[in-house]
């Protein structure tokens, strides 16, 4: 009995060695697992929370023909155009006033969370015409509005486009420059202009052969001049030209 026991032993207790690495090494991957899973979750929850946006302020430098665009990456639209290099567009949004990109503090309005809308859209691109939305309205969109028009906010006039014009729903806003082409942009109207952030849009020519587009509120009308002007010193800040 003796014998068989102290044969037995030696066994047991490789048994039970190798029982014991076995649960360590199981204790060890959850423990590791669970380290995973909270980081994950960390990372998943921030990804949701910030839905698309980042508060990542890193410039980037993307090239359009023969000009730098360079902006933090937090006023880039889309995430996979937040890196350096070659584009054939490039979309931004800005809040304005304060024409900053998303924050945590701008969240709500980049959100849209709030009764106010204060999100301008901005788009670049190599130009498709050879005058902007201000330079066509003489040759081309004053053929297309019904007169006469009526008093919109910020001193401009609101026309109505002709049924044969092909833009169905939308407005004209004009409004008189001194010694330029007169300010305009398209509005829409009615119930789709309700369901739309940014129903005003303008196009104007800037840099080396680029056309900006930027897209507003329509209660922005009424601050037409301010807002051109901080559109313009904005990419005079942003855009490097090859010239």
């Amino acid at each position: 009995m003796k014998q068989a026991a102290a044969a037995n032993g030696p066994e047991f207790d490789i048994v039970d060695s190798t029982l014991m690495k076995r649960v360590f090494y199981i204790f060890a991957a959850l423990a590791l697992l669970s380290v995973l899973i909270s980081l994950g979750g960390k990372w998943l929850g921030r990804s949701i929370a910030m839905a698309g946006y980042t508060d990542d302020t890193t410039i980037h430098e993307v090239v359009i023909g023969n000009n730098v665009i360079a902006v933090p990456a937090n006023m880039i639209r889309f995430e996979q155009a937040r890196r350096d290099g070659i584009a054939s567009r490039l979309d931004l949004y800005l809040r304005y006033p304060e024409m900053d990109g998303y924050s945590a503090a701008a969240r709500d309005d980049f959100n849209h969370t709030g009764s106010s809308r204060d999100i301008v859209f901005l788009s670049f691109e190599q130009q498709m015409m050879s005058r902007d939305m201000s330079g066509r309205f003489t040759p081309i969109y004053s053929a297309l509005i019904a007169q006469p028009g009526t008093a919109g906010p910020g001193g401009t006039t609101l026309y109505r486009f002709t049924e044969k014009s092909g833009y169905l729903n939308e407005l004209l806003a004009v409004a008189k420059r001194p010694g330029k082409d007169p300010f305009v942009a398209r509005c829409l109207s009615g119930p789709t202009a309700e369901e739309s952030l940014a129903p005003c849009e303008r196009d104007i020519h800037v840099g080396d052969g680029l056309s900006l587009t930027y897209r507003f509120p329509r209660e922005f009308l009424g601050d037409w001049q301010a807002l051109d002007a901080a559109i313009a010193a904005q990419t005079a800040h942003a855009l490097k030209t090859g010239r």
